[in-house]
């Protein structure tokens, strides 16, 4: 008994020691490309070759303001917020109204729809480019930004329905008795009590759905032939392209291209927190 409880104690001071080891380790995995992308956009070429892990000598910030400086890095900014935004808003909005139908209605055929519904997390997008393209082409979205929204939020569909359905059905049978007896409606439960306590639930499925919008590639670079039209992802294809042997400016561009979805997140991320413990603590 006596070195069963002796080795216990040192169990649970070894535990959390190597969790927070990996997760130095993790980190630092992540961090490091970073790192060196962004000093590396300080640096020249030269610098780059003769020393590429060290730090910038001199530094060269003109990368920077060279790209700063220029409208067309912008207007991929402004392209790929609102295509994330407008989005995001149809994704969450949609798939709030068919994941309340799912998780307070009772009809028939209801597992049976969603489980279509789920099947498309199965469909790669890629397998739906072609036929995709052509649909667009039918409709006349090519090179229009619906052409991009669109497919994107129904992409995100399966996800985020899955995701919003299990948190409506984790809310108690007996507010929606006590709201309906208050003589509040179906929708009217939905609007005023579900939403505002699904925040948490809310906040997660936007962040994944500005994220995974933010970073789409390949469906811009099929849809837009427009420059003026093209989001930062691909913008920083073509830019690359360009500037092939301007390896630090590169760097520069990337760096740049990452600092509005890492800003974001750093905002949503403490909304989400914000909203779980809001949700703790009314629980």
């Amino acid at each position: 008994m006596t070195t069963h409880a002796r080795d216990k104690p040192a169990i649970q001071v070894a535990k959390p020691i190597a969790l927070h080891a990996v997760v130095i380790v993790i980190g630092i995995f992540i961090l490091l490309p970073i790192l060196y992308g962004v000093l590396g956009g300080f640096k020249n070429n030269q610098q780059l070759s003769t020393n590429p892990i060290g730090l910038p000598d001199p530094w060269v910030p003109s990368n920077y303001t060279n790209v700063l400086a220029s409208g067309d890095f912008w207007v991929q900014v402004w392209n790929s917020s609102f295509i994330a935004l407008a989005t995001t808003f149809i994704t969450v909005g949609v798939s709030a109204l068919a994941a309340f139908v799912f998780a307070r209605f009772a009809f028939r055929g209801r597992e049976f729809l969603f489980t279509v519904f789920a099947a498309g997390l199965m469909f790669p997008f890629a397998v739906a480019i072609l036929p995709l393209f052509l649909l667009l082409r039918s409709f006349g979205l090519l090179n229009n930004p619906l052409g991009v929204i669109l497919p994107q939020a129904a992409f995100g569909l399966s996800l985020t329905i899955i995701i919003l359905r299990q948190f409506f059905r984790s809310i108690p049978g007996e507010i929606e008795e006590a709201a309906t007896l208050d003589g509040c409606t179906p929708f009217g439960f939905f609007w005023r009590i579900l939403l505002p306590m699904a925040r948490p639930a809310l906040a997660t499925v936007s962040v994944l759905a500005i994220v995974g919008s933010w970073n789409n590639f390949f469906l811009p670079l099929v849809v837009f032939n427009d420059p003026g039209l093209w989001t930062l992802p691909v913008g920083v294809q073509q830019f690359q392209g360009q500037f092939s042997r301007d390896t630090a400016r590169i760097l520069a561009y990337v760096v740049l291209a990452m600092v509005p979805a890492l800003a974001f997140y750093a905002v949503a991320e403490r909304h989400l927190v914000g909203g779980l413990t809001t949700g703790a603590t009314k629980g």
